[in-house]
């Protein structure tokens, strides 16, 4: 079973995007871009970062 852990490898700010993109088998610029996009659609892009960065646990 697959579990959602922040990347340790592949990071640029807490690695949740990259985790996520590991999660999903996808690149992480393409998770990166859509987090970017929803930043700046609405803004609550940012505070779902910050809550994923907080919940998601580390990677081994």
């Amino acid at each position: 079973m697959k579990k959602l852990f922040k990347s340790r490898n592949n990071r640029m700010v807490a690695g949740v995007c990259a985790g996520i993109a590991e999660y999903f088998d996808v690149d992480p610029t393409l998770v990166r871009l859509g987090f970017a996009c929803f930043c700046l659609l609405g803004g609550s892009g940012i505070l779902a970062y910050i809550i994923a960065a907080c919940i998601i646990p580390e990677g081994e």
